[in-house]
Formats: C-alpha cells, structure tokens, sequence
C-alpha cells in the first residue's frame, strides 16, 4: 500500500508548507501596502459621504466596541444576550452612523463598492469564508485590525493578518465616504 507523502513523515513537506505559506503571507502584506495599482472604489458606485473623519469613525467604532466587548456570539442573536457578526454589524451602521444595512452576511456583501486591500478605512466591512457556504463579516478600525463578533470569544477586535483570518480572507467593501 502506498501512503501520501505526509509533512510529519517527510521534513521536507514541512518546511515546503511553511515556505509556502509565508510567502503566501508576504504576498497579502505587499498587496495591501502597494495595491496592486487598482483604483480604490469601482467607478459606477456612488456612495453616500457622512462628512467624518477617519479618526471619527474609529472613535465611534471603538465606543461601539467598549459598549459590546464579551458578548457572546449566537446565531441569530440581536442583543447582548447574544449577537452574531452580521447583526453586530447591521446595529454598530445604524446607531454610530445611521447608516441601515441588511440583516444577512450574504446580503451585506453586496453593499457600497469593492475596494482593494491597499485602499482599506475605519468602517469598511471586511468579508471572510469561513467554509464552502458559511460567510464572516467586520468592520474595519486601522492597522488590520477588524471588530467582528467571533464565534468563540464574541464581540472582539481581531488582525487580518492572523493566520486564520488571512487564510480565509475574501473581500473589502466600503459603504459610505
């Protein structure tokens, strides 16, 4: 019988896999540094401007953080009961911003326009596949930082960059100016 190499049998696959996945790593960093020279925003979107600064925004995001660090991710939750991340991030739009957004992951991925990881600012939401059909969502603060209700710990603030998150990453969308 003939096993498939393994990277626990053969050093080499191992050091290959962690090769391999550190430059997947330096890839993603040099694509949100140089941006791949896309534009930020695809042109035909217009989006509505809320006339803040960026430091505004994450003054906002933050106090919206503070208010709901800890809480238990459930889904479908809508209170500090429990709350899961599409719902954390329809509530934080509304009451910080007034902006309404959807309920559903699926349905806020499709909001305000596709930007580039180059591009990214306090309050653009930060989309993830987290299995074949299952979607992640959170809003971005500054330096790959995101605020998201995570599964495990709840309402949390989390880095692109982590490995899990990396890995999973999908796409960026911005809402509003």
């Amino acid at each position: 019988m003939v096993r498939p190499a393994s990277s626990s049998l053969n050093p080499d696959l191992a050091g290959r896999g962690r090769l391999q996945g550190g430059l997947l790593l330096i890839f993603f960093l040099l694509a949100l540094v140089g941006g791949c020279g896309r534009q930020t925003v695809e042109p035909p979107v217009s989006l509505p401007s809320l006339g803040l600064s960026q430091s505004e925004v994450k003054t906002r995001l933050l106090s919206q953080y503070v208010t709901w660090q800890g809480v238990p991710y459930r889904n479908g939750g809508r209170s500090r009961k429990g709350i899961d991340c599409s719902a954390f991030v329809q509530l934080t739009y509304q009451q910080k911003f007034g902006v309404k957004l959807p309920r559903t992951t699926r349905e806020q991925a499709t909001q305000g326009g596709l930007i580039t990881n180059s591009g990214l600012r306090p309050g653009d939401l930060i989309l993830f596949k987290t299995g074949w059909n299952d979607r992640h969502i959170g809003i971005y603060l500054e330096k790959y930082k995101f605020l998201h209700v995570s599964t495990s710990i709840g309402v949390t603030i989390s880095k692109i960059t982590d490995p899990y998150w990396y890995e999973r990453y999908w796409q960026a969308r911005r809402v509003f100016n």
